[in-house]
């Protein structure tokens, strides 16, 4: 339901509640991307995973949870 970022990684907080991360340096596009474009996200697939349109980026929840 929400993405945030510091300055190594990428935040996601779930509708249940968990929060999960996962360092930038998996998704070269996000780490490279300015921070106007960084913010401008959505959800897909009915919550399932997350889009930007401006660096044409998509991460799916499932993916993030198994790389944990």
């Amino acid at each position: 339901v929400d993405v945030s970022f510091d300055e190594a990684a990428v935040h996601f907080v779930l509708a249940d509640g968990r929060e999960i991360s996962a360092p930038l340096e998996w998704f070269p596009r996000l780490r490279d991307a300015t921070p106007a474009q960084r913010v401008k996200w959505r959800l897909i697939g009915k919550g399932v995973g997350v889009h930007w349109p401006d660096i044409d980026e998509d991460i799916a929840v499932s993916t993030l949870m198994r790389n944990h």
